[in-house]
């Protein structure tokens, strides 16, 4: 008798052939297969021509990286830092420090009449990136800093003498670099920004006509003054790594190159030195602690529900009258008044001083403050409790010195101070000096920050344990800082850069 079961054989015959059918009905045909997401997309419709200049205009920029790539191989990562962005608004080129903007009709408009013109301008775009243009203005006037920027690029260029870069040098262009030169040592944007302001305004018509090549309108705005400590902004982190690497390359690489070179090795340098604003640094010595003050934006919750509860729709609000503050509250000042500090930088630092002192974000209402003036010794020490005595202080210094720069002394006396429990909580000493001078061997109990003021100091022999702070120098002695005396240049905060300009 036959049995009913199927073989095992045929079965498995039977499932192969199922299988099989299934998949020729589940395969899709070559045109209907799934979107990949690793492919790019491409729209069945045709190119528009504004499409059609956006995409050609990243191809052109690509080309032109990669040229400039081949003549300034240390430029590798700064060449590919921003990313192309399409932007009708702009001029040929622009950036605000994460992105390169271009109008592409513009832009293969310039590529097929002038394409070296082209290099230089991208090439000019990445430097401001590179010396940190965008976020170094402070409180000069925007148009002024723009132009000294772009004189200090041009100069660069002009300086790297290559053929890919390369255009004749005008007579406007000697002129400026060497009027430049005559008083700084490099013609970088301080310095350029500092004899821009004794020009015309017919010599700085000139000038922009000469050296304005791409849009600054994506330069970061001043934001408003904090009372806490703004953190720095990322793309100026990234561009900080990007010189610091630069440097190197144009160490290892000094053959390579040129000899045209050192003005760019020096700005890069020079941008890549910790250069902080005075009144950001002296936060860094801030205390919290209550003050009597009203502050309406805390309240006792309890107060708010019980109203609610008892009242229905009316809550007591009560306002605190006390609040918590992050401010400075014991300091010691230090002034070299030794032969080799000039008494014009003195006085100006000290106005800048009292301009920050005498604000409340930055002080208690009671303070207790040290301004104490040494050369070889320790000439004078002016205590500063409050406002008052800070007025007087001002209205009554007089420089004292004149000697040799020794350092020892006035940390002594500091010392003794604390120990004489005339410093509770001191939380650090400033030195404003020009570098040259014995300092102490060992560390003292408190923090120590040496201020340098621009190029004018020697940091050789500074201790490792000791803060190297360089302000900027237009800070103190720019052309937003001066005035007639000490005080009134002090209390005059808003110089207008032009005033000088409209009167001639």
């Amino acid at each position: 008798m036959r049995s009913t079961q199927s073989c095992p054989r045929s079965r498995k015959r039977n499932d192969t052939i199922l299988i099989s059918e299934v998949r020729k009905v589940t395969q899709l045909p070559e045109k209907e297969k799934f979107f990949d997401p690793r492919k790019p997309f491409e729209s069945k419709r045709p190119e528009t021509h504004e499409e059609w200049q956006t995409r050609m205009g990243g191809e052109v920029l690509a080309v032109v990286r990669s040229g400039l790539y081949l003549d300034f191989r240390f430029l590798d990562m700064a060449l590919s830092a921003l990313t192309p962005t399409p932007d009708e608004r702009c001029g040929v080129l622009a950036t605000d420090g994460r992105i390169l903007c271009y109008q592409p009709s513009a832009l293969l408009r310039l590529y097929k009449q002038n394409p070296k013109y082209l290099n230089r301008l991208y090439l000019h775009t990445i430097f401001h990136c590179v010396f940190r243009h965008l976020w170094m203005k402070g409180r000069r006037d925007p148009r002024l800093w723009g132009l000294a920027c772009d004189i200090a690029v041009e100069n660069v260029i002009d300086g790297l003498n290559r053929s890919s870069v390369k255009r004749p040098l005008t007579y406007v262009r000697q002129n400026a670099y060497g009027s430049i030169a005559a008083e700084g040592k490099v013609v970088a944007a301080a310095p350029a920004y500092r004899w821009l302001v004794k020009q015309t305004p017919g010599v700085l018509r000139q000038l922009e006509r000469e050296f304005t090549t791409d849009d600054h309108r994506l330069w970061p705005k001043d934001a408003p003054e904090q009372p806490q400590q703004m953190p720095t902004p990322l793309p100026q982190k990234t561009w900080q790594k990007i010189g610091e690497r630069m440097q190197t390359e144009l160490e290892l690489r000094d053959k390579e190159a040129g000899e045209g070179a050192d003005n760019l090795r020096e700005q890069v340098k020079a941008a890549n030195r910790s250069r902080r604003s005075y009144r950001d640094f002296l936060r860094r010595f801030c205390v919290t602690r209550e003050e009597v003050h009203l502050d309406p934006d805390e309240f006792d919750l309890n107060f708010y529900t019980y109203g609610l509860s008892v009242y229905g729709n009316m809550p007591l609000i009560e306002p605190l009258e006390t609040r918590e503050s992050k401010k400075i509250e014991e300091l010691a000042l230090v002034i070299d008044t030794s032969y080799s500090t000039s008494g014009e930088l003195v006085r100006a630092f000290l106005a800048e001083t009292y301009t920050l002192l005498k604000g409340r974000e930055n002080f208690f209402h009671r303070m207790n403050l040290h301004l104490i003036q040494a050369d070889n010794a320790v000439r004078q020490d002016l205590l500063v409790r409050n406002e008052d005595e800070l007025i007087h202080a001002m209205n009554h210094f007089q420089l004292r010195g004149g000697g040799g720069t020794d350092f020892r002394p006035a940390f002594a006396y500091v010392s003794q101070l604390c120990a004489e429990k005339k410093f509770s909580n001191l939380r650090g000493l400033l030195y404003f000096t020009d570098g040259m001078g014995s300092y102490p061997a060992r560390r003292p109990a408190y923090d120590t920050a040496f201020l340098f003021l621009g190029d004018r100091f020697d940091d050789a022999n500074v201790p490792p344990w000791a803060m190297k702070v360089v302000l900027d120098e237009d800070e103190f002695t720019g052309p937003s800082a001066k005035a007639a005396s000490a005080l009134a240049e002090a209390l005059n905060d808003e110089d207008d850069p032009y005033r000088e300009l409209n009167n001639t």
